[in-house]
């Protein structure tokens, strides 16, 4: 949800002001847009580290093959967590971001432009945060939204697979149940590799702006800022399909509500077909939270013996 925000707000205004050098909604966009595009870097970061812990405690469960479903609002309060700690650690971006013009030596144009100066207004304990923040940016963002969702990652996927590499020798688990595991710790690592592929450009030009800008023009680092953004984009774009290739339950149930919305038409296969869709989707589901199936109730012999 937080990738199709970015997609629907964030890219439209970076278009219109690449095409019209105006900033669409002026000192709002501003501030907005690197707000949401570093809380869309939180919640990423925290949802890798989320999913890892996950992983973790269904390896190391004593009995994680018949793992309870988890419940709507555990799962709710999580979310709210990540979300809110995201947005909470991106609010010094509305404060760093303000509107600024320049005319065009060639053409005379005026153009409008962001630029990372705070505000001569703000009080002067909020400024000398925000200037704090500012200094430190880089380091923050390369080691909370980079280094810490990877290292995350990787650690917990060790562990786990030492963990199952071992309960595999002792076979204390069933065949479905461990590649169920598997395919679930795929998923998470491509999601991870799908990040740091994207955010890995963002840091090394935030590098070397750091140490280069005074040798670099504003039409360099105005590109660089610009690819650094499509970047963020085409992650936000790849992501979701990522996660409906690689996990297929959740694949699988989208696929079933769009044939169900597209069969609906059809009086004749609309029942049939939904049927088949919620069979298809409790059997997925049934993987897809560790919830162990019910044996069948005992068949009744009716008539005679053979």
């Amino acid at each position: 949800f937080w990738d199709f925000l970015i997609l629907f707000f964030c890219l439209p205004v970076v278009i219109f002001n690449e095409i019209t050098k105006k900033r669409l909604l002026g000192d709002v966009s501003c501030r907005i847009v690197p707000f949401m595009e570093v809380s869309s870097l939180g919640v990423t970061t925290f949802s890798l580290c989320a999913l890892g812990i996950d992983r973790f405690h269904a390896a190391t469960s004593p009995q994680a093959s018949a793992r309870p479903i988890e419940q709507c609002q555990s799962i709710i309060a999580k979310l709210a967590v990540i979300w809110v700690g995201s947005m909470t650690l991106s609010v010094p971006e509305i404060l760093l971001w303000q509107l600024a013009q320049d005319t065009s030596p060639v053409s005379g144009m005026v153009t409008e432009y962001c630029t990372m100066k705070p505000s001569s207004n703000l009080p002067e304990s909020v400024y000398s945060l925000v200037l704090t923040y500012q200094n430190a940016r880089m380091w923050w963002y390369f080691g909370c939204y980079f280094c810490l969702p990877i290292l995350f990652t990787v650690s917990c996927q060790l562990v786990t697979r030492r963990i199952s590499g071992t309960e595999k020798k002792t076979e204390c688990r069933g065949t479905k149940h461990s590649q169920c595991e598997s395919h679930l710790n795929c998923t998470i690592i491509g999601l991870t590799i799908i990040y740091g592929l994207c955010t890995t450009p963002e840091n090394v030009c935030n590098i070397v702006v750091a140490y280069m800008s005074p040798d670099m023009s504003k039409q360099t680092l105005d590109l660089l800022n610009l690819i650094n953004q499509f970047f963020l984009f085409f992650k936000c774009s790849v992501t979701p399909i990522l996660l409906l290739c690689l996990c297929r339950p959740l694949g699988q149930a989208f696929m079933d509500c769009c044939c169900c919305c597209c069969e609906g038409c059809s009086p004749d296969t609309s029942s049939e077909g939904c049927a088949d869709s919620k069979l298809k989707t409790e059997m997925s589901s049934s993987i897809f939270f560790d919830k162990p199936r019910e044996s069948p109730p005992p068949l009744l012999a009716l008539g005679t013996p053979c």
